[in-house]
Formats: C-alpha cells, sequence, structure tokens
C-alpha cells in the first residue's frame, strides 16, 4: 500500500475527527491494511498527521502563488478580490485546505508549536510577495502611494477575517455579508482618489 493512499485516508479522517478523534486503527481499516503495517510508512500517528498538514500546506501555498503570479500592474481591484473568492473557493472545494485552515486555527496541543511554524512560514511568504505585489500597483499608480507593508498587511487583515468566518461561521450570507463590507472599505482606502 502506497503512502500517498493512507495519507488520503487519514486526510478525511483528520478533518472530520480532528487529531484526537482520528485512530489509527480505523485509518488502517480503511485502507484496507493492519495498523501494524502502517508503522511501514510513517513512524506514528504524529509522523501521518505531520505528512498530511505539510502536503495540505504546499497545496495551499501552491494555489496561492500559482493565482499571484497570474496578477499583473494594471487590476488590482479585480484580482485582489479575486485573490479572496480563492481563500474562500479553496476552503470550500478542498479537502487539504479544509484540513489545514482548521489545524491552522485548533492545533493538538502538543504539536501546536509545529504547527505554528508552519503557519507563519507560509503567511510570510505570502506577505512577501503580495507586498511585492502592491509595490508594483504604488509604482504604477494604481493604488494610492504609500509603503508597500500597509496595503499588505491592511489585506491579509481581510484574508484573517474572511478565514475566521470560513472556519467558526456556518452562514453564506454573513460570509457574504462580511466578504463585501470588508472589501468595500479596504478597496476605498487603497483606491486612487
Amino acid at each position: 500500500m502506497k503512502s500517498s493512499k493512507i495519507k488520503e485516508i487519514a486526510l478525511k479522517f483528520f478533518t472530520i475527527h480532528g487529531y484526537e478523534g482520528a485512530s489509527l486503527s480505523q485509518i488502517a481499516d480503511h485502507v484496507g491494511m493492519k495498523k501494524q503495517s502502517l508503522y511501514a510508512h510513517f513512524k506514528g500517528k504524529d509522523d501521518l498527521f505531520l505528512q498530511v498538514l505539510q502536503d495540505a500546506k504546499e497545496a495551499e501555498m501552491s494555489s496561492k502563488l500559482q493565482y499571484l503570479r497570474k496578477v499583473d500592474t494594471d487590476n488590482p481591484k479585480a484580482d485582489l478580490y479575486g485573490y479572496l473568492q480563492l481563500v474562500i473557493d479553496l476552503f470550500q472545494q478542498s479537502e487539504q485546505l479544509k484540513f489545514w485552515l482548521r489545524m491552522s486555527f485548533f492545533p493538538p496541543v502538543h504539536l501546536a508549536a509545529a504547527i505554528n511554524e508552519e503557519v507563519i512560514d507560509i503567511e510570510t511568504k505570502i506577505q512577501s510577495v503580495l507586498e511585492s505585489k502592491f509595490q508594483a500597483w504604488i509604482d504604477n499608480k494604481a493604488i494610492m502611494k504609500d509603503e508597500a507593508l500597509i496595503p499588505t498587511l491592511a489585506f491579509l487583515g481581510v484574508v484573517d477575517s474572511i478565514m475566521l468566518e470560513l472556519v467558526y461561521g456556518n452562514d453564506e450570507k454573513r460570509l457574504k455579508d462580511k466578504l463585501n463590507a470588508s472589501w468595500t472599505v479596504f478597496w476605498r482606502g487603497i483606491s486612487q482618489p
């Protein structure tokens, strides 16, 4: 049995039941093997969990960076709003990214430090790319002149707000209202007068 199949099944269990609620026995049963056979692929539950988490992190980062690579200097309004919609779509359509987001907010206590390092890593990389995009928009006079870090951090605050709503909320209308209100105020603040 391949490690990828084990991780695929483990992802479902960790997403639904969390770290504590998912058992290696259940995962092994769904894969069609005995629990002891999992140890040929993973050192234990922590190792399996962290590998599933790493895969989810890479999928999220890849999706976001791929989107940002397509962004140009001409239309920040559409590109930034599209990024917010991407965040929502990723959470709603990808089991890996739903898992990543939930575990970044609710990590198993004994793995919290390791998970926090992964979260900070992805946030730092995304922030760096966004900051260069904001600088290009400022240089192109597509948005108000400012230090690029300021609109970058403000935008990431909007992203964080949407992610919180995705994790804690269950109301599509509230999500849409929060997105529209946050976006309207943010865009008003950086757009050229």
